[in-house]
């Protein structure tokens, strides 16, 4: 009894004292407290994120996915992606502006990040205290004052520059021939590692394709470029990031100045203009200067999932920036057979832990007639997919295969994430590329209906068919491809045997 008595009086001065320890405990201290309590024991609710920001979530098999309109499970809100936290002190803009200000970015506690989590919708500009408000990336908004504009990206993301590519000459460019054809052939991310130098490619068409994206804008508005609240840091990001690479890969052409009346300004020697920076929004710079689209993804942290939050996308068929912006990653993709079944959890935990240093990219395909850069649901040419057109009114040279060439990156700063894509179209009766006329007729006979019949190609097929069929035949005649070949995915892919010394052919290199 006496020792009972003992051990009575011992607990009851430990709470007494762990209680007076807790009331003297600062917010941050009490929070992080009661997180570890709460990841111990099962039984106490868990209304607070309390996972480390680099915890991975914890796999759901397939079979238990949580169905698509039900809130997704609560470890996407703790799942952030990796810091680079590393590379501020040697980061920030070298400008008269920031050469007295030395960079020693403090050390950031678990708590404190989670405390001041930047809103979704807040303009960065404007947040009452940037000291203590972070981006996703575990960088307070102070820190990126502090980084100015044109901060070291390759350095902050470790995605490198591009090497210069000084051969190049814009009147004789020719795109590289994709060609993303795939056999097997099912529905899956088919990503690859990104080629840094190859990233925003340049072509001929340059001029061309600039005036006509900005006719296409005139004409469609918002259908086209447009912001939701909240975009602010990862549409000047992603603009500083493609300049920077346009004056790092093509320095021939393009390069930027800074003055104390104008700031930054950027020159583009094809067009023989100049764009000053603070005078537009960084959209628009880019709809002025790079015939690319973007997309922009970025992080809710109510649900720890990703939304598409602004973009210029000048080349999309079916569907337009109108009809998406503001949607969650898996509604945009709805559309896309099996995706829900297929990718929809790999993609959501793909985004959700993606690092900016592993950039990735991809193809996608499809074959049209004439040439049709962007198609919203109700475009006259929309109706071409209805019927097939007999063979004496379409022409094989009227057939292209489109290739949308993509890439997908995160911003080291915002922690968006970035889609974007260049439209290509190649004439098919160019195919006397070796395997590509017999790779890309079997997929046509015999891949998969629900993704034959998204990628509408049957409007084309009865032309196209006959005529690869032929050329393949040719090809075996030739020798150019063994008889037999067993069709499969080129070791090339997404380019074909030869297509080096080709493409460079051509372009007098």
């Amino acid at each position: 009894m006496l020792l009972s008595g003992h051990y009575l009086a011992a607990t009851v001065v430990g709470l007494l004292l762990t209680t007076l320890s807790y009331l003297f405990m600062t917010g941050s201290q009490r929070k992080l407290v009661y997180n570890r309590i709460i990841s111990w024991s099962p039984l106490v609710k868990q209304d607070r994120r309390t996972s480390s920001s680099k915890t991975p979530p914890r796999s759901v098999s397939p079979e238990k996915k949580v169905p698509s309109n039900i809130r997704p499970p609560c470890e996407y809100q703790n799942v952030f992606p990796p810091w680079r936290r590393e590379a501020l002190p040697s980061s920030a803009n070298p400008s008269p502006l920031h050469k007295d200000n030395p960079f020693t970015p403090p050390d950031v506690s678990d708590p404190l990040f989670r405390d001041g989590l930047i809103p979704f919708t807040a303009d960065y500009r404007t947040c009452a205290e940037p000291l203590s408000t972070y981006t996703p990336m575990g960088i307070s908004l102070a820190e990126v004052q502090m980084l100015g504009d044109f901060p070291d990206y390759a350095e902050l993301s470790g995605v490198p520059l591009p090497a210069p590519y000084r051969e190049f000459k814009v009147e004789t460019a020719l795109p590289r021939p994709y060609r993303p054809f795939r056999w097997a052939y099912h529905q899956t991310m088919s990503l690859t590692k990104i080629e840094p130098d190859w990233w925003l490619e340049l072509e001929q068409n340059f001029a061309k394709t600039i005036a006509d994206r900005k006719e296409l804008f005139r004409k469609y508005g918002k259908m086209m470029l447009d912001y939701l609240p909240g975009s602010e840091l990862a549409c000047k990001e992603l603009m500083e990031i493609a300049l920077q690479f346009l004056c790092a890969r093509y320095p021939q052409y393009f390069s930027l100045s800074y003055s104390e009346e104008k700031g930054h300004v950027f020159h583009n020697g094809i067009l023989g203009n100049e764009t000053v920076i603070k005078d537009m929004h960084p959209l628009h710079v880019l709809l002025e200067n790079v015939p690319e689209d973007f997309a922009v993804m970025l992080r809710n942290p109510d649900d720890g999932c990703y939304y598409l939050r602004a973009g210029v996308l000048c080349s999309s068929l079916g569907w337009n920036l109108a009809s998406k912006l503001g949607m969650q990653l898996k509604e945009i993709h709805q559309p896309i057979p099996d995706y829900k079944e297929k990718m929809e959890f790999s993609m959501d935990r793909y985004f959700s832990k993606m690092p900016t240093a592993r950039a990735i990219q991809r193809g996608s395909w499809g074959l049209e007639i004439d040439k049709p850069l962007f198609m919203p649901p109700g475009d006259p040419h929309e109706a071409y997919r209805d019927f097939q057109m007999p063979p004496s009114e379409l022409p094989i040279s009227r057939v292209h295969l489109r290739v949308d060439w993509q890439t997908l990156r995160r911003l080291p700063l915002s922690g968006a994430i970035i889609f974007n894509f260049k439209a290509l179209f190649t004439p098919i009766e160019e195919f006397s590329e070796p395997h590509i006329p017999r790779l890309l007729s079997h997929i046509l006979r015999h891949g998969p209906s629900n993704i034959m019949k998204y990628k509408s190609t049957w409007h084309v097929e009865h032309v196209a068919l006959p005529a690869l069929e032929a050329w393949a035949a040719e090809q075996e005649d030739d020798g150019v491809v063994e008889k037999g070949w067993e069709v499969r995915t080129l070791d090339e892919s997404p380019f074909y045997p030869g297509w080096e010394a080709r493409w460079k052919g051509r372009q007098g290199f």
